[in-house]
């Protein structure tokens, strides 16, 4: 008894510890945004449809080289960490719809196989940034809240309160590393179509959720994200997953990213070092394992497994 009393403190106190390091951000975060938008419905599938519309006839202000300027800080309007579907709000959530737009019914179109294993990975194991890890991409465009957008000819940089979870992606025509390297966040290399600036990552290992719902994805996945200026203070943030080990089909996922007002406002980094021993030991102690990610190959295995074993049942 005293064993099981102990382990629930523990838990409690991880919670706890976890709690406090989502809502000290957002404390400090505490600003205004711009609200008034050619497009200020937050509702994904709403902004998602007016944003395009929006597109087509906006003229963005420009950098010396001639791109879109999209330097500034900003303000995702979204919970979409917590689920990419519909879901209760949260403390920090702007509109509990999803943010899936294709399909349209905003359902993931996930695989019977890989259901029963996101149904399993939710109570089996700790979620990856409780521990520190890298989100990958596109998580990381919406795990955290607050992001900062910095360009120049070459490069796109993105930064946030997500300790180390910056991207520097360049946009200078260079081709993708190596097909034998994989990273968390994946190698990203964008370039400008018209106005939209659109990045393409390959090369994530796969250790990385979607949501804390345990939606997965394989080290085969492929991301295309656009990132469309609709007016000076709005972005229009799409991504579209392709990884057919996993999903019956690319699916899109769309967001609203708004400026701050603040001026001279500083994004303040969430501090913490990759695979946190104390939270890891926490979590472990009440019976949560660290997710080992998921291959291509483990996943055409799991799937054969389980359709053979649905032949069986029939």
């Amino acid at each position: 008894m005293l064993c099981v009393l102990n382990r629930l403190l523990k838990l409690r106190l991880a919670i706890l510890m976890a709690m406090v390091s989502l809502l000290v951000p957002s404390l400090a975060t505490a600003q205004s945004w711009v609200t008034d938008s050619v497009c200020s419905d937050d509702a994904h599938a709403v902004f998602h449809a007016c944003a395009l519309e929006a597109a087509e006839s906006f003229d963005p202000p420009r950098t010396a080289g001639g791109n879109p300027d999209m330097r500034g800080i900003w303000r995702r309007r979204s919970a979409a960490h917590e689920s990419l579907e519909a879901h209760p709000k949260t403390i920090d959530d702007f509109g509990a719809t999803s943010i899936v737009v294709d399909p349209p019914d905003g359902i993931v179109p996930i695989q019977p196989w890989a259901e029963a294993k996101r149904r399993y990975n939710r109570p089996a194991y700790v979620h990856h940034n409780a521990i520190c890890r890298l989100s990958g991409v596109p998580v990381t465009m919406y795990m955290t809240g607050t992001l900062q957008f910095m360009q120049n000819p070459n490069h796109f940089l993105v930064q946030g309160e997500e300790s180390h979870a910056y991207r520097v992606i360049p946009v200078d025509g260079r081709d993708h590393i190596g097909e034998g390297v994989s990273l968390w966040n994946g190698d990203s290399v964008g370039r400008w179509e018209g106005d939209t600036l659109v990045i393409d990552t390959k090369n994530q290992n796969g250790k990385a959720w979607l949501d804390q719902r345990g939606r997965f994805y394989t080290d085969e996945a492929l991301v295309e994200e656009r990132f469309t200026l609709i007016d000076a203070n709005t972005i229009h943030y799409q991504a579209t997953i392709t990884d057919p080990n996993v999903y019956t089909q690319p699916f899109t996922i769309a967001i609203a990213y708004r400026r701050s007002t603040n001026e001279g406002f500083e994004v303040w980094e969430e501090a913490c070092y990759e695979n946190n021993s104390l939270a890891s030991q926490q979590f472990k102690a009440v019976g949560y394992e660290v997710y080992p990610g998921m291959s291509g190959d483990e996943a055409r295995r799991m799937r054969a497994a389980w359709e053979f074993e649905e032949a069986e049942l029939k």
